[in-house]
């Protein structure tokens, strides 16, 4: 049964994303009333590297929250929660005073391979499937804490907390250091099967366990918001701030994908597959990712590529002068125009295969060494088929993931995509065509800053449940089905897709030793 506690009330959802934190409210239908975005930096002092600052996060949530706020002072008025979702594994230490140590090592770091053979030297692989039910890769926060301590030791020993990003901005709204099973779940020091840290394995880690924030559910309430806050942003002070959940725990519950008969598909900056689950479920081969969900007493499985959306980035950053200047003289979208050169070439673009590999790769090799690679170049391919062959090598890591699931039981009835990437017709089309799934898009793109915003919604007492939450509020647009006629050719190509990673392996990791 649905429940909304009064139409007047507003809920406020905010996303600390890679490229830039989204804050939005929305009514109790599900529909955004105000949104806005603010940008901030990453910094890579090395190869590999990936950083933030966390005082850059808060500024641009402060920036953001007040511009919708002070703006628009009778909407702020109406606001009954706020909840959060933020990029998952981030490694935000504080001293004593609860300032930032160093900037926060980014999921997308790949500095700790040596760190992540340590873990494994450690543990062992079995009982990291037994325990944590995750393989030890660069992007999880535990090897980074390895890395501190070994290459940073003097910032080690003033370590008085960790917390994952979303967790810091909600401390700076409450005061209260907590964090939620989904985010937990990315740490590798978690038992994800039940629900709590693995003190076993932080000791044999040798790492402090109370450096360790309280967990709680993504729907409690982690705290109020404090006057201090409440005069930076303009959000009433007192406002319930829910715990919140992982970027991926929350695009799902703003994409409707919170039980096992359907399937999540997100082209944001990395890309994810997402299939819930009533029990917790883990790959032998730890090649995809077992973590507890934002949905009480639910898990998920999930394959992650590391650049999905940032493929197309890098494109547009490195090659794409034409639809920069073009946007900028025309007002458009400079990825919508990206998307108008791809559709020009044919499906399969003439046998020209892209690995999306740009920063390495977690599902299904966990390799940072891996590369990006444009295969079958020659003189008849054109501007139009480098882009779609982007966009197509994407479809076909995020089809790695779902055939992993597959053998596990995973065997959706829907499949619903989101995440930036969703916005392009074509991309889902490609995607449909990959996968041999029908493909639904969420009405509304930004579905971790939704999900995030339901969350809070289910903590303020304005909906009874999640389920409710996203019965009233998830939309969805279109259905695209694939088209037979393709099938044959993205099944030919995705067949060299996989051949290429074990044949080029060994002179990734040689280029990687050369530079």
């Amino acid at each position: 049964m649905k429940t909304i506690k009064g139409s007047e009330e507003l809920l406020l959802g905010i996303d600390i994303g890679t490229q830039g934190v989204k804050a939005g409210i929305i009514s109790p239908d599900g529909n955004l009333i105000l949104s806005t975005s603010k940008a901030y930096p990453t910094f890579t002092p090395s190869s590999g590297w990936a950083e933030q600052e966390p005082s850059h996060w808060w500024q641009a949530t402060v920036e953001a929250v007040r511009e919708i706020c002070l703006n628009n002072p009778t909407e702020a008025r109406k606001i009954s929660g706020v909840g959060l979702s933020g990029q998952m594994h981030g490694s935000v230490v504080l001293d004593g005073e609860n300032r930032p140590l160093r900037p926060c090592i980014l999921w997308c770091d790949q500095r700790t391979s040596s760190q992540c053979e340590e873990i494994r030297e450690i543990l062992g692989n079995e009982r990291l499937f037994s325990v944590v039910s995750n393989p030890a890769l660069p992007g999880f926060t535990a090897p980074k804490l390895l890395w501190i301590r070994e290459h940073e030791p003097d910032i080690f020993q003033k370590i008085s907390r960790i917390l994952l990003p979303k967790d810091y901005i909600n401390f700076m709204l409450t005061g209260n250091a907590v964090t939620d099973f989904s985010d937990a779940s990315g740490t590798l020091l978690f038992d994800v099967k039940n629900r709590r840290w693995s003190n076993e394995v932080i000791a044999e880690l040798g790492l402090p366990e109370n450096i360790f924030p309280p967990i709680i559910e993504s729907v409690h309430v982690a705290g109020y918001v404090s006057e201090e806050a409440s005069k930076l942003t303009g959000i009433p002070r007192g406002i319930p701030v829910a715990g919140g959940a992982a970027d991926n725990a929350a695009s799902a519950v703003g994409m409707g994908v919170i039980t096992p008969e359907s399937l999540a598909v997100s082209i944001g900056s990395s890309g994810t597959v997402l299939a819930p689950s009533k029990v917790p479920l883990a790959d032998p081969g730890m090649r995809i990712h077992s973590f507890c969900h934002a949905v009480p007493d639910t898990w998920y499985l999930m394959g992650v590529m590391l650049s999905a959306g940032l493929s197309l980035r890098w494109f547009l950053d490195t090659l794409g002068e034409p639809e920069a200047s073009n946007a900028k003289q025309s007002g458009e979208d400079p990825y919508s125009l990206l998307d108008r050169t791809a559709q020009k070439a044919h499906p399969g673009c003439g046998g020209l295969i892209f690995l999306p590999y740009l920063s390495g790769e977690r599902t299904p090799h966990g390799d940072p060494h891996a590369k990006g690679v444009l295969f079958g170049l020659d003189l008849t391919k054109r501007r139009s088929e480098v882009i779609r062959s982007i966009m197509e090598g994407v479809a076909f890591g995020l089809k790695d993931s779902l055939t992993l699931m597959s053998k596990l039981g995973v065997s959706p009835k829907l499949v619903i995509s989101g995440g930036g990437g969703s916005r392009s017709k074509l991309w889902r089309k490609i995607l449909a065509d990959v996968f041999g799934f029908p493909i639904i898009a969420c009405s509304q793109s930004d579905t971790a800053m939704l999900g995030a915003a339901l969350l809070a919604g289910v903590s303020a007492g304005t909906f009874d449940s999640i389920e409710d939450a996203c019965e009233m509020c998830v939309s969805y647009t279109d259905k695209i089905d694939p088209d037979p006629s393709n099938l044959k050719t993205y099944e030919r190509n995705y067949q060299i897709y996989k051949e290429l990673y074990p044949a080029l392996k060994d002179l990734f990791q040689k280029s990687f030793e050369n530079y």
